[in-house]
């Protein structure tokens, strides 16, 4: 399996940012379903369309803007995808890969990603925020690993690391941000699916089995993606659903629920990702 993107792609998307801007960017961001306005408190921003980078992809999910967006949080230089790439989209993993990579080539050393998920974990509600400390990649396991193919060792090391994949530091920071701003987080591992299927109950029960506390659709190819580019990195995830463990439930799990939730849950993660930008930038 040839690689699909090169070191002259990154060189060539990084040329078209830099007509831009020539902000060095110290955190990266990634933006999840109905997030995008966190975008709004970035200062002396610049927001560049996907479609104006080379190489870089549309993003087509509903709440993903889809623009590249630098500037300064607390006075920390930034970089932030105000809008991700998915799998279930038709996307490849290595183009799921590429606008991490383009982050670490602008300078950014951490990753810091959110997402909305569905909540596994029984004692989850929705509005809840989960601290993600480690992850099970089911649709890796199937091969969909974003840094399968070619060696190319300009990005990183063959083999990948994953055992400290979120950095445990990060986490104590992120939790006693939350702490300080009184926002209920929890710790928990993130399962990831491809989609853009929900989830049968009985999958959620074999989720819940295997150790899943949230389950969503994003997120590990691009966590994946920053520890082979040297990067640490923090995930929140908002649940915005409950998964469904029962057969008989008459709750059917749609995607306007998850984006009717996602807003009122926006705030504080807004809140939380300030906090820690600037607990961990300054």
């Amino acid at each position: 399996m040839a690689l699909r993107y090169s070191n002259e792609h990154i060189d060539q998307a990084i040329s078209k940012v830099r007509e831009s801007t020539q902000v060095i960017p110290r955190v990266g961001i990634i933006l999840g379903s109905g997030m995008s306005d966190l975008a709004d408190q970035v200062d002396d921003r610049v927001s560049i369309p996907y479609s104006e980078i080379p190489h870089l992809q549309s993003a087509g999910a509903p709440g993903h803007a889809g623009s590249l967006v630098l500037g300064t949080i607390a006075g920390v230089p930034c970089v932030l995808m105000q809008g991700r790439l998915h799998l279930y989209e038709g996307h490849s993993p290595e183009a799921v890969a590429f606008p991490v990579r383009l982050m670490r080539k602008l300078g950014a050393k951490l990753l810091v990603a959110t997402n909305a998920a569905g909540g596994v974990n029984r004692q989850y509600s929705v509005g809840d925020l989960v601290l993600v400390e480690d992850h099970i990649n089911i649709a890796g396991m199937s091969g969909l690993d974003p840094t399968r193919g070619t060696v190319a060792t300009h990005f990183g090391p063959r083999f990948t690391p994953l055992n400290r994949a979120y950095d445990p530091a990060l986490l104590d920071i992120l939790e006693k941000s939350a702490t300080e701003l009184k926002i209920k987080t929890h710790r928990g591992v993130y399962g990831f699916t491809c989609g853009p299927s929900f989830e049968t109950p009985a999958e959620v029960r074999f989720l819940h089995t295997i150790g899943v506390d949230a389950v969503g659709m994003s997120t590990v190819p691009e966590v994946i993606t920053a520890r082979h580019s040297g990067m640490t990195v923090a995930v929140i995830s908002a649940i915005t659903n409950l998964a469904v463990h029962e057969l008989d439930s008459s709750h059917i799990t749609t995607e306007d629920e998850v984006f009717e939730n996602a807003p009122a849950i926006l705030k504080n993660v807004t809140r939380l990702v300030l906090s820690f930008v600037a607990a961990v930038g300054g």
